[in-house]
């Protein structure tokens, strides 16, 4: 099981060349078996950029993820209860970043590692990280 990082399902799903081999290798291998997993934070993240003018996507937004939600194999994860109070009391020393925390928080509740270029994520000792 993994979960993919906003900038790495953007990345994946757009099909651009900003994922390292074995990241790319390893969403594709996991969304063959339907292991793959996307938080709903995700979602908020790539609308929030988008409203910002900070990410530019070919189409609407709300087409944009319905295509993605389409994808056989890739499962989206609602932020429930559970994923956002295990988010406030992720264990060692982690940055305040709440769509980070939610991340984690529902990698490890999936028992998933996180496909993720940000350094922060991947030097956090209680997650698996995959770059």
């Amino acid at each position: 099981m993994i979960l993919l990082d906003t900038h790495s399902w953007v990345w994946w799903a757009s099909d651009v060349d900003e994922l390292s081999k074995p990241a790319r290798r390893a969403i594709d291998a996991a969304v063959a078996e339907g292991r793959g997993l996307v938080s709903s934070i995700s979602v908020w993240e790539v609308a929030m950029l988008v409203a910002r003018g900070r990410l530019k996507l070919t189409i609407a937004v709300d087409d944009w993820v319905a295509q993605a939600e389409r994808i056989p194999g890739l499962r989206f994860v609602p932020v429930n209860n559970a994923i956002a109070l295990r988010s406030v009391q992720l264990p060692g020393r982690l940055h305040d970043d709440p769509a980070d925390r939610i991340i984690i928080a529902t990698a490890l509740g999936h028992g998933a590692a996180v496909v993720t270029k940000d350094e922060r994520i991947r030097r956090y000792e209680h997650v698996r990280a995959i770059w």
